[in-house]
């Protein structure tokens, strides 16, 4: 694929991921990375919606013994379930307009809620702590009999850097990376390259690491002119995973890729299944 692109510096950019860039600084002085937790999961600020009456909810434990949440919209009997990781600034329910189009398609639906977010808010949101919420999930899949080969993991944004790793355990068939990036440490090198970032960040979501173990059929979606993960991101992504398809949505933001395209996208997904 060769060599990415240049970093481009915009005012819009730099003041996105600023905050994150100072609190991560404020950590090293402390001594400590925890508090460029608070930036990279943002769920104190977010607000915990009521679960739709259309949906199934779940209430799991994960193996360090924290509560796991999930919502579900049944799908055909013996069919695929798709199992979603929401974005970091968003809960379980912003996802049901796409889960509710996939369910037309008599696809099942899994929306699994982190730690720190939502009705699982007890606990605090890590890297290697939002691994075992979404194991909790696919555990239940297992012990309700629902075969590896039926299962499409989706994650969105920050959700990638998780279905990537589940997809790496082999716990799915298929992967879906809406805007994806190629790790937390390169979103803040590519607004401000001189910062050590690996040493500021204490959850790296390492995606293009693990994409040599990702060997299931993979589609990524990237809109070009996304303003927080910049698209060269998804495009190396795509490229290092064996025969992935890259689905470019021209003119997309970070957050409009379905309501520019949803129709056309929410296909592409399930086309994974066919």
């Amino acid at each position: 694929m060769g060599h990415p692109p240049r970093p481009v510096f915009t005012l819009r950019r730099a003041l996105l991921v600023l905050p994150l860039i100072v609190f991560a600084l404020a950590a090293v002085t402390l001594g400590t990375r925890g508090l460029s937790r608070r930036f990279v999961f943002p769920a104190h600020r977010i607000d915990a919606p009521s679960a739709p009456p259309d949906a199934i909810a779940h209430a799991l434990v994960a193996r360090d013994g924290v509560a796991v949440h999930a919502l579900e919209l049944e799908g055909a009997p013996d069919g695929w379930v798709v199992v979603h990781f929401h974005n970091n600034r968003e809960t379980v329910v912003h996802a049901m307009g796409a889960a509710r189009g996939l369910s037309a398609f008599g696809i099942g639906v899994l929306l699994v809620e982190y730690r720190g977010y939502g009705a699982s808010r007890d606990a605090e949101p890590s890297e290697a702590g939002l691994y075992l919420d979404a194991e909790a999930a696919l555990d239940m899949l297992d012990r309700r009999g629902t075969p590896r080969d039926r299962i499409l993991l989706w994650g969105t944004s920050l959700g990638t850097g998780i279905a990537a790793e589940m997809a790496r355990r082999g716990r799915g068939a298929a992967l879906v990376l809406v805007t994806p990036y190629t790790s937390i440490p390169d979103l803040i090198s590519d607004v401000v390259p001189v910062l050590p970032a690996r040493a500021l960040v204490a959850d790296h979501f390492d995606t293009l690491s693990k994409t040599a173990k990702i060997k299931i059929p993979t589609l990524v979606i990237h809109g070009d002119a996304d303003e927080i993960v910049p698209f060269w991101m998804g495009n190396r992504i795509a490229g290092a995973i064996a025969g992935a398809r890259l689905v470019r949505v021209s003119g997309g933001h970070h957050g409009d890729l379905f309501a520019r395209e949803g129709e056309r996208l929410i296909w592409e997904i399930a086309r994974l299944t066919r």
